[in-house]
């Protein structure tokens, strides 16, 4: 069955493109153009992906937990690890 008429994209190539690691309509769309003629099939391929286990989501997820955000925003202070507490002051 064709998902986007407009470039002929068919639901197995959407599956297929998600089980390949696209999680959202936008990653879809680069691999298929499916969603940016018209944009009648976007909600179609939303509900195809639901919010189901996918690789890239899990990445960033892993990325940004409590731990990695502190230590990327340095000390305490705010300072970042490294730096000298006062910077000289322009003359």
């Amino acid at each position: 069955m064709y998902v986007c008429s407009c470039f002929g994209v068919t639901e197995q190539q959407v599956k297929d493109h998600a089980a390949a690691g696209a999680c959202t309509p936008r990653q879809i769309a680069s691999a298929s153009k499916a969603g940016t003629d018209c944009g009648g099939c976007v909600r179609t391929i939303q509900a195809m992906l639901g919010r189901g286990a996918c690789p890239r989501r899990e990445l960033l997820d892993r990325k940004q937990t409590p731990a990695t955000a502190t230590a990327a925003a340095g000390s305490a202070e705010g300072i970042p690890e490294g730096l000298p507490e006062a910077l000289p002051e322009a003359a």
